[in-house]
This record gives C-alpha cells, sequence and structure tokens, in this order.
C-alpha cells in the first residue's frame, strides 16, 4: 500500500512539475507576473493626450491621408459592457458609441453620422478595419464588430452578446457611414474581437476570442486551444478557416490579394502568420514574450503589436478602474535580414517602447505612420488618445 502511495505521489509531483514547465510558467512569463517595466522609447515632451476621443479600442490608419479613424466608447460603459472579458451587463452599456475620424495635420475631429443603419438597440463598437475600395480610392469600406445585446429582453449574462459584423461605406475625409450590411452567424461568429476587411467591401477574416458566448466553461478553456479565425463573404456565408488557436485578439492583412493574415495570441504572447496556400491557410508562429492585442501594419511593411508588459493591470484598468494605471509597449515586426535569418528565424521582433502608464495606459492599438514619424495608441477603456512624434 505505501508502495502504491509513492508511486501515485511520484507521478502527481512529475505531472505538476510538468505542468508548470509546459504552461504555467511560460504563462507568467507571457503575462509579466516578475516583469519590471522598462521605461523606454517614448518622449513625453513629444507627445500630446486628446481626451476627446475615449475608450477607442481599435483605431486605423488611412495612409494616404494620415486621418486616423476610432471606435469609441466611454469608460464607464466597457467596464458593464466588454463581452471579450465577460462583463455583459447590457442596460448600463453606452447609447451613444461611435466612429471618429482626427486628422493630426489641422487637428479636425469628426464623428461619423449613421446612414441607412436601422436598429432597435444602440451600436456597441470593438474591433474595426478601415479598408480603400479595390475600384474608387475615394471609397473607404469600414468594418466593424458590433457586440448587440441579444434579442427578445434575453439575459445577456445568461446567453452572452447577440455579436455581429457591420459593413459600411464612407468616402476620404467625409463624414458619414453609410451601412451597407449587418453580417450575422451565432454558429460561426460566436465571439468577434477583431476583423480584417477585403478592398471589395464583401469579404473579411475575423477573430473568436472564446468558443462559447458564455460559460463557466469559457474561462477554463482558456488554458487550453480553443480560438478561431473565421472568413464571411456577402455572397457565400460564413466558414472558420483556422481553429485550435490559443486566445485569439487583433488580426490585420497586407492589402495586397492573398496577402498574408497576421493573429495576436493575447496570453500566448506569440503571432501566428496564415499564408493562403491551395490546400488552405499555413500556419508559422513566431514569439513576442508579452501579453498581446490589437495589430496594425504600417507603410513600409511593418507589422505593429500593442502589449501589456502587467497584464494583471491591464485586468484591473478594465474590469474594475480605468484610472489605474496598464503599463503599455509595443513591437515591431520586420522580415529578418540578419544572421539570425540563416537558422530559420524569419521574423526580427524589437520592442520599440515600454511605459509604466505614466505617458499612455491602457493600449490596445499602436499605430505608426511612417511617412509623417507619428505614433498613435488609444485602448479599449481608456481616457484619451495619445499621439506621439517619433
Amino acid at each position: 500500500m505505501a508502495r502504491l502511495l509513492f508511486t501515485i505521489l511520484g507521478l502527481l509531483v512529475a505531472f505538476l512539475a510538468a505542468l508548470y514547465q509546459i504552461y504555467l510558467s511560460p504563462l507568467l512569463q507571457v503575462i509579466g507576473v516578475f516583469r519590471t517595466v522598462e521605461n523606454f522609447g517614448l518622449d513625453p515632451a513629444a507627445c500630446r493626450g486628446l481626451p476627446e476621443f475615449q475608450a477607442c479600442e481599435k483605431i486605423v490608419l488611412h495612409q494616404p491621408t494620415g486621418i486616423l479613424y476610432l471606435a469609441c466608447s466611454t469608460p464607464e460603459s466597457r467596464l458593464a459592457w466588454t463581452p471579450a472579458m465577460g462583463q455583459l451587463n447590457a442596460q448600463n452599456r453606452s447609447a451613444d458609441d461611435y466612429i471618429a475620424t482626427f486628422d493630426p495635420a489641422t487637428s479636425k475631429i469628426t464623428r461619423l453620422e449613421l446612414q441607412n443603419y436601422h436598429s432597435d438597440q444602440p451600436i456597441s463598437v470593438h474591433g474595426m478595419d478601415v479598408v480603400p475600395s479595390s475600384t474608387n480610392r475615394n471609397e473607404l469600406f469600414v468594418y466593424l464588430v458590433n457586440h448587440r445585446a441579444p434579442p427578445h429582453e434575453q439575459d445577456a449574462e445568461t446567453v452572452g452578446a447577440d455579436s455581429v459584423v457591420e459593413i459600411f461605406k464612407t468616402t476620404v475625409s467625409g463624414n458619414q457611414l453609410v451601412h451597407i450590411k449587418t453580417v450575422r452567424d451565432s454558429n460561426i461568429i460566436l465571439s468577434p474581437n477583431d476583423v480584417a476587411g477585403d478592398a471589395n467591401g464583401k469579404g473579411f477574416y475575423f477573430t473568436n476570442d472564446h468558443s462559447f458566448k458564455i460559460s463557466h466553461v469559457r474561462t477554463l478553456r482558456n488554458v487550453f486551444s480553443s480560438t478561431s479565425v473565421g472568413y464571411c463573404h456577402l455572397d457565400h456565408g460564413c466558414k472558420i478557416v483556422a481553429s485550435g488557436l490559443y486566445t485569439n485578439n487583433g488580426i490585420v492583412k497586407a492589402p495586397e490579394l492573398n496577402a498574408s493574415v497576421y493573429v495576436a495570441s493575447n496570453m500566448g504572447g506569440k503571432i501566428s502568420v496564415f499564408e493562403r496556400q491551395a490546400s488552405g491557410l499555413l500556419k508559422n508562429p513566431f514569439y513576442v514574450g508579452q501579453a498581446l492585442d490589437n495589430l496594425s501594419l504600417d507603410h513600409h511593411g511593418h507589422l505593429w503589436a500593442a502589449a501589456f508588459p502587467k497584464a494583471q493591470d491591464m485586468v484591473e484598468h478594465l474590469t474594475k478602474n480605468p484610472l489605474h494605471l496598464s503599463p503599455v509597449a509595443a513591437f515591431k515586426i520586420s522580415v529578418n535580414t540578419g544572421p539570425g535569418s540563416f537558422y530559420g528565424e524569419k521574423y526580427a521582433v524589437e520592442k520599440i517602447f515600454e511605459n509604466d502608464g505614466t505617458t499612455v495606459s491602457g493600449s490596445t492599438s499602436v499605430v505608426h505612420d511612417s511617412e509623417r514619424g507619428m505614433l498613435f495608441m488609444h485602448g479599449v477603456a481608456s481616457h484619451q488618445l495619445v499621439v506621439c512624434r517619433v
């Protein structure tokens, strides 16, 4: 009997040791439990805050004009209604979420007016993409994750959000968003976080950040690879194109036809590059090392990732107190042309800045205007847009 107990105890110790090495240790490193935040890369004197924009989860640059598009709410609404974080108090969500533009050259702010959008409830914005039309460069398609409350007065905390993707069109420097289509597929668009649209106004990729709309199992399954990437087309419907992924978040793709698609893993601290092959999507992941959120591409083709050096501070910032300082970082990823490329390191990862939250706090999006030497940062519960000269 004693020998059996010792055997069981030995196996248990071995299992726990393997669990720590394989899962817990890398996770603790990514979320920054023991990390000391560095302050470098941002000159506070070269940065300014614009409190006119609040709680803008996603920002997208229109490179030709330098105009920034922002998907905004209020910090108070984010505390109540952020389905990605399981915050499902629909009654206290904002009735005034909006898409706005900011022109850094003139400091002009424009809140876009929704046209042809007919709904019995307000829009609730999250991820977004702004894509120039392939047939008319003065026309832009805006793809937007809209976390609607469930229909028929159902309890959101019981059934989850009725999330959809909206497609709008606008014009360069325009002040209206004309609604084209609401795309809903409750079997495929489960928990959309971010979206990357096509230039035809008909197709888009999106990330599901959970495999269930609502469930205690949903939190447990964060331990496993259970999130997915989907693709929808207005003429062909929606489908899952990549599954078994780990804590999906931001997604972006280059504007070229059949270009690679990049997907950030929040708690995995890595980015997966999906290349389209005849047999489907080929995944090529690489490690960044911090909790990641949204992605963007600059004019030179460099990939930028918003990151959280201390993920627990971001959780506090988003779920309890938006004034709580949440350190942020930004990584730039480029094709590796150095010695490491000889050993199969396809991408070079460079941390551009890290800040303890005093200059910029809780940023879920970092966008670089490489032509004009500007850096834009905003976050899902942040109190201001931060613009820096770099």
